[in-house]
């Protein structure tokens, strides 16, 4: 992270709507909101390799290399193409229209080389849940219901959860030893740059440096 890069795609005008006085405030947010969205990203990316690593050794299964499938694989004469996402709520209507439009891409590349085979199509959640998992195109299994279809077993999604916390300390503590520097050094740069003589955060030079045109 650049603070100087981080600040430039902030809203300036809604930390003076917050009231936020003070400049450790303004960084420990920033980076706060940074490592959220990072950290979903991240961990999402990990399942989804997880779910594709727990279906090869059941079922057999690989990761696709069609556009927009992540996971193929075969039980009971058909085949299964699976877009895997981590939760139920991932995507507006037309995120979901492009998967959909995916799955038909990638039913008729499959039915093509093989006129015979009969494919399912599934939108697959880590975590959550949908008790109408058919929807017309696809069908959307969420928790428990997805890990059970990728494995036949129907507690797996309370049996992963214990082997995620093994080594949880060791990282936090070095995750918070790293996260700690980097409000420090942020909150420095900050005050240095942006702070008054007598300490108060000058909202004037924070806006131009976010907002001016450039001469």
């Amino acid at each position: 992270m650049k603070l100087s890069k981080v600040l430039k795609r902030k809203n300036p005008y809604l930390f003076k709507a917050k009231h936020v006085l003070t400049a450790a405030e303004i960084i420990k947010g920033i980076v706060d909101a940074h490592i959220s969205s990072n950290e979903e990203t991240i961990f999402g990316d990990w399942l989804e390799e997880l779910a594709i690593f727990i279906n090869k050794k059941v079922y057999g299964g690989w990761k696709s290399g069609i556009k927009g499938i992540d996971l193929e694989f075969d039980k009971n004469g058909r085949r299964y193409i699976v877009n895997i996402k981590s939760g139920p709520n991932w995507g507006n209507s037309s995120q979901v229209s492009k998967m959909i439009a995916d799955f038909k891409t990638a039913k008729k590349t499959l039915t093509t080389s093989n006129s015979k085979i009969s494919i399912v199509c599934v939108n697959g959640c880590c975590y959550g849940r949908d008790n109408n998992p058919y929807k017309g195109d696809y069908y959307k299994y969420c928790g428990q219901a997805f890990w059970e279809f990728l494995s036949g077993n129907a507690n797996l999604y309370t049996e992963i959860i214990e082997p995620l916390g093994y080594k949880a300390k060791e990282r936090n503590d070095e995750f918070l030893h790293a996260y700690s520097q980097r409000i420090n050094l942020f909150t420095l740069e900050f005050t240095e740059q942006f702070c008054a003589k007598d300490g108060a955060i000058d909202w004037e030079k924070l806006v131009k440096f976010n907002s001016s045109i450039k001469k």
